[in-house]
């Protein structure tokens, strides 16, 4: 049994088991939670539909849930809130056709929490599909959700659609903002570079936190030496997810062309000199006090490394004027599209 143990083929064997097992135990929950949101959206249509029948008012639920709670003690999910809950979820989905199937993709909470926090079905679609694709848990969901990630993701500006491998590349746009809020930084609006990167590091965890899932320190002033010569960047992060060195350069004033130039000149180092064997291109991030969307849109056009360009912001309130550059609803539906066939092609 120990020499077994020990045989290359036997261990072979033993992934494949696992695997297999592991498969089953997805394929086993998947079809439970599909067969609960379809209980949940039965129930739901029943109730509105013996409520119109019968002239029923709103005691029909208090009384069903009390009535369902004896017959079923011990299971969860009966109670008054959720019967009302299981009506308004058939409500939003009866009549569409693409969003019904998919909410059977993610769980009852999930479901929920889109339902009550996000009214924009294009959105609703777009938190699906990242809850599905990436394991989010709710409190992750509602996270991404009061972070505003669907727009953020809309506007945010990056040349990643052709600097970034295409398995990599929905996952690299979700961890650059448009925007990132330092709110909880005691700054004045008027301070140094220096001020601001300090003021980071010793709110190193709400830093990370505002970054996004998956960021973590590596260091502030990382020193790099090319040709016997001193340069030190502001910030070096590691996405974990994607595999990758994150630059971070920090920049007081309004974004600046030349920047660019001297974040790809980062880049090419770190790749060559920092970057561990199987680790993915490093990405640079130019965090700016302002930004000319134009400007920044050229500066990239023909840069050859991935960068993302954002702004930041002291206060808790995002810029009105952010608000001329959302796309219309149908740019919405077609990068929500496209952002959705680029998701199945990986996968």
């Amino acid at each position: 049994m120990i020499e077994l143990s020990k045989n290359k083929n036997y261990t072979n064997f033993l992934i494949t088991v696992k695997d297999r097992i592991r498969n089953a135990q997805y394929k086993a929950l998947k079809e439970v939670n599909s067969e609960l949101i379809d209980l949940y959206q039965d129930i739901g249509k029943m109730i509105i539909e013996r409520q119109k029948e019968n002239n029923w008012g709103k005691a029909i639920v208090q009384t069903l849930a009390k009535d369902l709670q004896n017959e079923f003690p011990g299971i969860r999910g009966f109670s008054a809130r959720n019967l009302w809950l299981m009506r308004t979820f058939y409500i939003e989905y009866e009549n569409n056709t693409k969003l019904q199937p998919m909410v059977e993709e993610i769980g009852w909470a999930h479901n929920i929490v889109l339902i009550q926090k996000v009214k924009n079905l294009t959105a609703r679609e777009f938190y699906i599909k990242m809850t599905k694709r990436f394991g989010w848990t709710k409190n992750v969901l509602i996270h991404q959700i009061e972070n505003q990630s669907f727009e953020k993701y809309l506007l945010n500006q990056t040349n990643f659609d052709k600097a970034v491998p295409e398995k990599y590349r929905n996952q690299a746009n979700l961890a650059v903002k448009d925007e990132y809020t330092f709110g909880f930084l005691e700054l004045s609006e008027e301070h140094s570079e220096r001020e601001l990167e300090i003021a980071l590091i010793n709110n190193v965890r709400k830093f990370l936190s505002e970054m996004g899932s998956y960021f973590t320190f590596i260091g502030n002033q990382y020193r790099l030496e090319v040709d016997g010569s001193e340069f030190f960047i502001d910030l070096l992060l590691y996405h974990r997810a994607l595999k990758s060195l994150v630059a971070i350069e920090l920049k007081i004033g309004e974004f600046k062309p030349e920047y660019a130039g001297k974040m790809q000149f980062y880049l090419s180092a770190l790749n060559d000199t920092v970057k561990l064997e199987g680790e993915n291109p490093t990405i640079g991030i130019i965090i700016c006090k302002s930004k000319k969307r134009t400007i920044v849109e050229y500066a990239l056009r023909d840069a050859n490394k991935p960068i993302g360009v954002a702004s930041y912001t002291l206060s808790e309130k995002l810029p009105s004027n952010l608000k001329d550059f959302l796309p219309s609803t149908t740019d919405l539906t077609n990068q929500l599209e496209k952002f959705i066939n680029d998701d199945d092609a990986t996968n």
